[in-house]
Parts: C-alpha cells; sequence; structure tokens
C-alpha cells in the first residue's frame, strides 16, 4: 500500500475553512499533504483552526476576509501567494443561509445570501485564476447544494446562489481548460452538522423520507469528494457537478 501524500507540496485556500464543512474539506486536503490558507471572516476563528493544524505538523495559516468584498479576495490571494510561493487549490466553501418563505423574503435577506454565496465563489475564483495561469495548472472546487439543482420551500436566496455557483463552476472550466485550471462544484444533500443538529426532529425525519440511502451524510462524505476533485485523479473531469446526497437527488 502507497503512503504518498497525492497532495504533496500544493497550497490550498479553503474559505470558510475553519469551521464545519470546511474544516472537514481542510482537515482531509491535510492528510493528503496540502498547505492550508484558512480564511474566515473572523480571524481568531481561523486562527483557532490554523493553530491546531500547525500543532499537528501542517503548515497553514489564517487569513480574515470578507468573501463577498473583491478587495478582500484580491488581498488575501496575494498574501498567500506572498507567504506560500503559489496556489494550487481553491475550495469556494463560504456560505450562509436565511430562509424565509419568498413573499416574507427582505431584500436584505436575499441580498446578504446573493453577496456571500455567489458574489464570494465569483470574488475568490477571479483572484485565483491569475496566478494559476501563470503556473499553468490549478484546481478550483465551488461548494453548491442540490437545493441548487432542485430548488427548496424557504429557500428562493440560498438555492437561487448554489444553482448560480454550479454555473459559475461551468463556466470557470470552459475558459481556463486552456491553461490546465479544473472548476468542478460539489452539490451535498441533508448532511449532519451543528447547524442540521438543531432542525425539528420532523424536519429530520422529513429529508430522511426522500433519501434512498436512509440517512444523512457527514462532511466527511463531502471532503472526501472534494478531495478527488482536487486530486491528480480529476485531470480530465471539469464543468461537473457531483452530489453528496445518498441518491437524494438521481
Amino acid at each position: 500500500m502507497s503512503l504518498e501524500k497525492r497532495l504533496e507540496g500544493k497550497v490550498a485556500i479553503v474559505t470558510g475553512g475553519a469551521r464545519g464543512i470546511g474544516k472537514a474539506i481542510s482537515t482531509r486536503l491535510a492528510a493528503e499533504g496540502a498547505k492550508l490558507a484558512i480564511v474566515d471572516i473572523m480571524l481568531d476563528v481561523a486562527e483557532a483552526t490554523a493553530s491546531e493544524f500547525r500543532a499537528s505538523g501542517v503548515e497553514a495559516k489564517a487569513y480574515a476576509a470578507n468573501v463577498a468584498k473583491f478587495e478582500d479576495a484580491e488581498k488575501t490571494v496575494a498574501a498567500v501567494v506572498a507567504d506560500f510561493g503559489r496556489v494550487d487549490i481553491l475550495v469556494n466553501n463560504a456560505g450562509i443561509t436565511k430562509d424565509n418563505l419568498m413573499l416574507r423574503m427582505t431584500e436584505q435577506e436575499w441580498d446578504a445570501v446573493i453577496a456571500v454565496n455567489l458574489k464570494g465563489t465569483y470574488n475568490f475564483t477571479k483572484a485565483v485564476v491569475r496566478p494559476m495561469m501563470k503556473q499553468r495548472a490549478g484546481k478550483i472546487v465551488n461548494i453548491a447544494s442540490v437545493v441548487g439543482r432542485m430548488g427548496n420551500v424557504g429557500q428562493a436566496n440560498y438555492s437561487a446562489s448554489k444553482a448560480g455557483v454550479i454555473a459559475l463552476a461551468k463556466t470557470t472550466a470552459k475558459e481556463f481548460a486552456s491553461r490546465n485550471i479544473q472548476a468542478n462544484a460539489v452539490a451535498p444533500g441533508y448532511i449532519i452538522t451543528d447547524m442540521t443538529a438543531k432542525l425539528p426532529q420532523e424536519a429530520r425525519d422529513a429529508f430522511l423520507t426522500v433519501i434512498p440511502a436512509k440517512r444523512g451524510g457527514t462532511p466527511v462524505d463531502v471532503a472526501n469528494a472534494v478531495y478527488f476533485l482536487v486530486s491528480p485523479d480529476s485531470d480530465y473531469i471539469t464543468g461537473q457537478v457531483i452530489n453528496v446526497d445518498g441518491g437524494m437527488l438521481m
């Protein structure tokens, strides 16, 4: 059995990489040898996670950024390149929810979710493609959602934003394939996290009735799919969406 670390020497930016699914993704990439740039809107949260990684021997650094601001994305990517010398992987994971029925949804709720989830993904993608083009290599993964493919009651803003990041991955793939940059998306379904654990039991049971696997997924399930898409195994895969949903959407 080979003990080779497939991402040895690679530098990965993970937005929202300090907590939840983002931390699971960071952990999976680190296990394969990647150096980590942990991005969060709160520096202390990012630093706490980065210090955990450093304590285990992983080269990691924390960066504070509001992904919704392009200048933050540009400054962060420039800092990562200055600190690590390159950037090989971008995982656009940062996201928020502000759920409400469309008739009750405020303009502020709509704008906030679109700004973080969709514009934030655009901002970091635009910021990394220039150094990736110079390297003639790069991997970009957008964390979408199955609701971006099927819609969901009470999530007009969230589902629209996640449909947008899927389309953005496809467009990025087409524009930069000739520069050896692959862009894909991962669409999680019902994933057991601190957030979903707070849902009423009846809501959780309702999810399970439409999942053939009859269970929720874990952040590690999502992280494994992301790892595949940033590994050398996916060099000829671009513009695709992988559902991590136990068969919820087929």
